[in-house]
């Protein structure tokens, strides 16, 4: 028998080798794949349960679920609502935004939850969205109806409405762009219910310059809070300008301002802030500091000069101190609401951690809930922020949060993938660009994937995807000739 021709044995060698680089490349898919596969396989249905309880409650919480559509449709596992929590953070009922009473037809698509506030009467004051139109409405949660409510076609899209009294309410609204004028037309107005008409409205582009946060579009001043600040005042969130302002009603200037647009270290796109006065009088901000993870709380130093409101001082001879600070990354994610509770504690709407934790002045939690997906506000009690200041309370620094149950992954001990990858990269030249890139990355990636997978095995998802991506490209490369030649016929 003659030898083997060599060629043919370094031919077969190439086809051994490359069988076993496909088994491997297939063996490695898999294997980051399974870790999904075995969320999915044992994951149980989750709706809202108690996390760590050191301390029982005064007052029912009421928590707002923004839930989850893509492009109107709504997620039945991210469904939108309203919970009621008693005390001992025990769930007292429900509203589901899929289930309940519209105005209109909807078919799948769904209504967004966000903004809700106690009424005087007891009743509750809900903001509402659906693709195109904002709803507003009183609902009673003894009853589980409906008391009124007013459909504002025009407004597309709005986050907060404020009662000032049982005629008008007050309206935060934004994406409100005029394509044909190519200017922004966000505003903040006053609607008198009684009339069925708008009396007093607030245009921003009138005090803002039109190049602010890169120029006019259809999300210009994403506009999220507006509330009464005593008779004459509002307080308002412009949150892509990352500043909160206090405006007179009757003269329409900005009589407050902390903040300014880019200045990211004192506020990056923060929700729902609440003023406050210490025992002196001195204006005090507390914000949810959304992009930066944390909750923050200011107070206005004027120097010598009156720091009050209404005082006459010129915003340029004040400034504002950072008194508290409280958490950041991978303490929270994306905080969204905080108020302060009469005994000195704070109320923290905790979005991408699915949570609301009640935290001491030192950071400890002492009661927490978990809701399904995605809550937007929270209130306890008869009103937002009727507590002290921490001047008053007489502590100041910044504070870790400790004390979680740790029932949705980075919320107790365990190490989320913004978490790991920060840390890898700490001491680097890449340190801030990773660390950037981390938060972003779980302020996205709980928007996109099922409420069954964690971030880890999202993440395996994604390298799974890359690498057949990547092996599909070379097969195809390998294979050229035989794909130019398949074309050509």
């Amino acid at each position: 028998m003659s030898p083997r021709d060599p060629l043919s044995a370094l031919a077969d060698g190439d086809v051994s080798r490359l069988l076993l680089a496909r088994v491997a490349v297939v063996a490695v898919v898999l294997a980051l794949l399974a870790p999904a596969a075995a969320s999915y396989a044992t994951y149980e249905e989750t709706t809202h349960q108690r996390g760590t309880l050191e301390s029982v409650a005064d007052d029912e919480t009421v928590v707002s679920i923004q839930g989850f559509h893509f492009e109107g449709e709504g997620s039945e596992k991210k469904p939108s609502g309203l919970v009621g929590v008693d005390g001992r953070a025990q769930t007292e009922w429900t509203l589901n935004g899929t289930e309940a009473d519209w105005p209109v037809e909807t078919g799948d698509q769904a209504w967004w939850f966000y903004d809700v506030d106690p009424l005087p009467n007891g009743n509750l004051l809900v903001v509402n969205t659906f693709p195109g139109e904002t709803f507003v409405h009183e609902y009673d949660p003894e009853t589980g109806e409906r008391v009124w409510g007013e459909r504002f076609p025009e407004m597309v899209d709005t986050h907060d409405v404020a009662y000032l009294n049982d005629e008008e309410i007050a309206i935060a609204n934004m994406r409100n762009y005029d394509e044909e004028a190519g200017v922004s037309d966000d505003r903040v107005v006053v609607y008198n219910r009684t009339r069925g008409e708008i009396t007093w409205e607030w245009v921003f582009r009138n005090h803002y310059p039109a190049d602010t946060d890169g120029g006019y579009d259809d999300d210009w001043t994403h506009v999220n809070d507006v509330d009464p600040v005593g008779e004459d005042h509002l307080l308002l969130s412009p949150r892509n300008f990352d500043q909160v302002i206090v405006i007179n009603r009757t003269t329409k200037e900005i009589e407050l301002r902390l903040g300014e647009d880019g200045d990211h270290a004192t506020l990056n796109e923060q929700h729902n802030p609440d003023y406050l006065e210490s025992d002196d009088g001195t204006p005090t901000m507390l914000v949810a500091d959304s992009e930066n993870d944390r909750v923050v709380e200011y107070e206005r130093d004027c120097g010598d000069a009156d720091p009050r409101l209404g005082a006459g001082t010129p915003p340029a001879d004040c400034e504002w101190e950072l008194v508290w600070e409280l958490g950041g990354p991978d303490q929270f994610n994306w905080p969204r609401d905080a108020d302060r509770l009469p005994n000195g504690n704070t109320l923290v709407t905790d979005s991408l951690n699915h949570r609301v934790v009640e935290v001491t002045p030192q950071g400890e939690i002492v009661w927490e809930y978990y809701v399904g997906w995605g809550p937007y506000d929270a209130e306890r009690g008869a009103a937002e922020s009727s507590g002290p200041t921490m001047r008053d309370v007489n502590v100041s620094g910044s504070y870790d949060v400790t004390g979680s149950a740790g029932l949705e992954p980075g919320t107790g001990e365990s190490t989320t993938v913004a978490e790991r990858t920060s840390a890898l990269a700490a001491g680097t030249p890449l340190q801030d660009d990773v660390a950037a890139a981390a938060q972003r990355w779980s302020h996205v990636a709980p928007w996109i994937y099922p409420v069954w997978m964690s971030d880890w095995d999202f993440a395996a998802v994604l390298l799974a995807v890359v690498v057949g991506l990547v092996w599909t490209a070379y097969e195809a490369v390998r294979k050229r000739r035989v794909v130019v030649d398949a074309v050509a016929g």
